[in-house]
């Protein structure tokens, strides 16, 4: 559990607290870069960490990102006309170019020289990996871009949506390191079919075995989609294991000839890049959830990979309505969501499916948007052992916030190298020479190997 006083400060990211100033250390995606689909197209609405803000591309196809309202007396900038390389406001024809700067001042005839003297807030901008990033921190304290490999591969490789999400953004993170739901949640009382059958697999039941823990020794086990099995009720953790900006997942072997083997992977980048989810074969996954204020955040929900996914794939990602729900036209919301109690079958609660909800992400999501309310309130819970990566990320979070809140700088921003990070699995003479020899290799530069991947220039 946690006090109510350190979960107010992990959970608030608005501006001037210590959260909020934590997370405006990084890079963080605020918009998809096919919002603003052309120069002088439509500006768009963004709210990220509790501030309201406008984006907009220009004539040159660059992005500005500046404060919602105009520096004049507060018009709202997303009714303004989008022209000649500047936002203008249609309430007195004020006009700021991507950077924020005041370009024009028709109404006022000190304008020539005071315009000048006029700047927007604005922040920098960075389009990369189909979305686009803000760093909305001091300007003396702006890290290099983290040096994720996706965003470095051609759109080919990669499919991004996002949608909103009613909660506060960390019982929507803690899901993705938390290792034992996914036996409970994503199980199925159907064999899974081929799309089901992923990376990340489903787990089966059989409908003579629907719970865990039952007296009788003959009963079954449930089964994991690729002959994984559960073989006991307390089955062993993965160690996890602080490492600049990531937290590692670390899991060893004894070898039949007396030497270890072990697997290294992230399971967790500062301060909201998971790489859990269900993926199709071959495919990586990536969670970012980024607060649009406390109570609310988006959703980026990427799946990558090495090489350019297929049109069936592709496809199933956008319309199969497993691992993507179904969105209401010409929003950023799930059609299945809070206000219908993500349409709950109990038909199939009882027949089908451990949930009776039929969409992978929206079975997480269900329970995180009702974790007592929009902020859970983590005071009243009791924790187990099997929470061990939970307790973990908190005290990473909470301690970076309070260090810097006293004036101690993270020094993760200034690692972007660890953001490339994979999972390896290495052999060594001893366990720790093995675990060793894996973290080095985790950190290898994989685009080196894929030199027929072009790699894209990031827009700045």
């Amino acid at each position: 559990m946690l006090s109510i006083e350190d979960n107010k400060l992990v959970t608030d990211t608005d501006p001037g607290t210590p959260m909020g100033d934590l997370f405006r250390r990084f890079w963080l995606p605020v918009a998809l870069s096919e919002e603003l689909p052309g120069p002088d197209c439509a500006p768009v609405r963004v709210t990220a960490l509790g501030e309201d803000l406008i984006a907009f591309r220009d004539t040159e196809g660059r992005v500005g990102l500046l404060d919602a309202y105009c520096t004049h007396r507060g018009a709202p900038l997303f009714f303004g006309r989008n022209e000649e390389n500047g936002l203008r406001c249609i309430y007195h024809g004020w006009k700021f170019d991507y950077t924020g700067q005041c370009i024009d001042m028709p109404n006022a005839p000190e304008g020539p020289s005071f315009k000048r003297k006029v700047k927007a807030d604005a922040y920098p901008v960075v389009e990369a990996g189909d979305l686009i990033w803000a760093y909305m921190g001091p300007a003396d304290k702006k890290p290099p871009f983290p040096e994720f490999p996706w965003t470095r591969l051609p759109k080919s490789h990669r499919y991004v949506t996002k949608f909103r999400l009613e909660c506060n953004y960390l019982q929507a993170m803690e899901g993705d390191y938390d290792p034992t739901h996914a036996r409970f949640l994503h199980s199925t009382f159907l064999a899974p079919n081929e799309t089901q059958n992923m990376q990340v697999g489903t787990f089966y039941r059989s409908p003579s075995n629907r719970g865990f823990g039952s007296s009788d020794p003959n009963e079954e086990y449930p089964k994991a989609v690729g002959d994984r099995r559960i073989t006991e009720r307390n089955a062993p953790y993965a160690k996890i294991e602080d490492y600049d900006a990531a937290v590692l997942s670390i899991s060893q072997m004894n070898q039949s000839n007396g030497s270890y083997q072990a697997s290294v992977g992230v399971t967790w980048w500062m301060p909201v890049f998971c790489t859990a989810g269900n993926a199709m074969p071959g495919h990586l996954s990536s969670n970012m959830r980024v607060p649009i204020d406390n109570e609310s955040l988006m959703f980026y929900r990427l799946r990558w990979s090495w090489n350019p996914i297929s049109e069936a794939d592709l496809a199933e990602y956008k319309t199969g309505g497993w691992t993507h729900p179904e969105m209401i036209p010409g929003t950023w919301k799930t059609k299945d969501n809070v206000t219908n109690d993500y349409n709950l079958d109990r038909l199939a609660q009882r027949n089908m499916s451990y949930s009776g909800i039929k969409t992978f992400p929206l079975q997480d999501i269900a329970m995180m948007e009702n974790q007592w309310g929009p902020i859970a309130k983590r005071h009243r819970e009791h924790l187990a052992s099997s929470d061990y990566q939970i307790i973990h990320i908190r005290r990473r979070l909470l301690k970076a916030a309070k260090d810097l809140a006293n004036g101690v700088e993270p020094s993760e921003p200034w690692r972007p190298e660890i953001y490339r990070m994979h999972r390896e699995t290495a052999t060594g003479a001893t366990e720790q020479e093995a675990i060793d020899k894996a973290r080095e290799l985790a950190l290898t530069d994989l685009l080196a190997k894929h030199e027929e991947v072009a790699a894209p220039a990031i827009r700045v």
